[in-house]
């Protein structure tokens, strides 16, 4: 495979390394590693909320800029794929797993067990339980994955440069980033890739598990994790085999028809109109206490702050490690639309939907944790979703949907994943090849089945927050680079 760059192999040995320290001693690697996180939220939480902030008021001004007009291509490129497919496409790669595991449980930890400001199980608890799950999963995580994305896209399809991180920091350090800078950015990125979609790998292993033992009695455990892995491997290995143009895109319809019937369900099912008009409501505190939320530090309460490390601090750490992967996913697909186009297809839509989402699946799990019929509170996180199934009529059913949609959410961002680290280990190649794409696979793969076994998924969780805190700062850059090389389009862009 002569299209291979050496950033495949120092990535490999690095990846190596740190997975050989996880099985040697796992204990001491999520000690350490949990030491080291924890002192970054504590020391750089300000930074994080800053820069999160930046990025999402920077997204709102392209969308009502004149610079919004420019085309990520040419000027006669038009868009590869229909909107509906690339907006499944970019949500499936974006949020993928996380809306069937955090979907109940979120809000309803919110609300029952831990509230951010104020007594659990309170009216109070309630209103602030949504409008904070629909902070952590709106605006700011689509900005940071939408700036990403964009200064990516920009870059490839209208400057001509090669799909990697480092070619879009060339306005800034000119030629250096074809040596070994260039060479450092790129193998942070694909470190980042690969453990972050392995992490992923394993909680949706998981939670698959978890449906299964909740609906069959399979047993929860290692082999029955192994299993799930080994079948979704071949799965999306075949799916990545057949390209973007397939694979991916029918994975990523089949995502949509699949939570779009799951979530009807859980409206026409669950307390209806208590749900519109927790949504309704939410949306409304959510928009009210944005700017709030946005810049909070609780300086002068510790117990607030603890739980702003917690929750807030870590999901903001979790986007930027996870943009590398989902930026240069959404990016690829994205060749051919305006620049506000885009910023409104990744930071508006996605935003509305996980909306309602969680407004479904919060108001439900919260009004069957107050009316006493099952206490979801002390459910495990994974199996939580398939507890509140059971207080609704067709809970099989609906089971089996949250099941489909798990593993279809898992095949496609396996599959995402591989076609973006063999972008990035090709030299940011659009078509990558096949052979590279799959020892990707097998990798991501293979260290999700070893930390599952040595249970060391929580470290590893703690190495992807750790390494968002350099990443922070190469986008940082990216988007100085942006702007720095839009002057050169000013001129065409105040032409009416």
């Amino acid at each position: 495979m002569k299209k291979i760059s050496i950033t495949f192999y120092i990535t490999l040995v690095a990846v190596i390394l740190a997975v050989s320290y996880g099985v040697i001693a796992p204990t001491h690697f999520r000690e350490i590693t949990s030491v080291i996180k924890d002192f970054i939220a504590d020391s750089f939480g300000w930074y994080y909320l800053l820069t999160v902030s930046m990025l999402f008021f920077i997204s709102v001004f392209l969308i009502f800029s004149p610079i919004g007009r420019i085309r990520l291509g040419k000027d006669h490129d038009r868009p590869q794929f229909s909107t509906f497919s690339w907006l499944a496409m970019l949500f499936s790669a974006g949020m993928g797993i996380g809306l069937v595991f955090y979907g109940a449980a979120e809000p309803l930890s919110h609300y029952a067990v831990d509230p951010a400001t104020t007594a659990p199980e309170t009216k109070a608890a309630y209103k602030e339980a949504m409008r904070e799950t629909f902070f952590h999963w709106g605006f700011h995580a689509w900005a940071v994955y939408g700036m990403t994305a964009l200064v990516l896209a920009y870059f490839q399809f209208r400057k001509g440069q090669p799909g990697l991180i480092s070619a879009t920091l060339r306005p800034i350090f000119g030629d250096r980033v074809d040596g070994p800078l260039g060479t450092v950015i790129d193998v942070f990125a694909i470190f980042a890739t690969v453990f972050g979609v392995a992490t992923s790998l394993g909680f949706g292993a998981v939670q698959i598990n978890a449906g299964l033992n909740y609906l069959f009695g399979v047993p929860i455990g290692f082999w029955p994790q192994l299993v799930t892995i080994a079948i979704v491997t071949v799965l999306f290995l075949l799916s990545a085999w057949s390209g973007l143009g397939k694979g991916i895109k029918i994975l990523s319809n089949t995502n949509m028809v699949l939570a779009l019937a799951l979530l009807v369900f859980i409206i026409a099912l669950g307390p209806t109109l208590l749900i519109f008009n927790m949504f309704t409501d939410s949306i409304g505190g959510y928009l009210e206490h944005i700017i709030r939320m946005s810049f909070r530090t609780a300086p002068l309460t510790p117990e607030n702050r603890s739980w702003l490390n917690d929750w807030t601090l870590f999901y903001w750490a979790w986007w930027m490690a996870w943009s590398p992967f989902v930026g240069m996913f959404i990016a690829r697909v994205s060749k051919g639309r305006t620049i506000r186009e885009f910023m409104i297809g990744v930071l508006v839509v996605p935003t509305a939907l996980s909306a309602v989402w969680f407004a479904a699946f919060g108001t439900t799990a919260i009004e069957t944790q107050r009316a006493g019929i099952i206490d979801l509170a002390s459910s495990a996180t994974e199996l939580t979703i398939f507890e509140m199934f059971s207080g609704l009529p067709w809970s099989f059913v609906i089971s089996m949907i949250a099941i489909l949609l798990i593993i279809s959410f898992f095949i496609t961002s396996a599959d995402s994943a591989t076609f973006v680290l063999g972008m990035q280990s090709s030299y940011g190649s659009l078509t990558p090849p096949n052979n590279l794409k799959i020892v990707w696979g097998v990798i991501q793969s293979s260290i999700a089945i070893i930390l599952l076994y040595v249970g060391g998924l929580d470290a590893l969780q703690n190495v992807i927050i750790i390494a968002a805190l350099p990443f922070s700062i190469i986008l940082i850059m990216m988007v100085v680079s942006l702007f720095k090389s839009l002057k050169q389009e000013r001129k065409r862009i105040r032409k009416p």
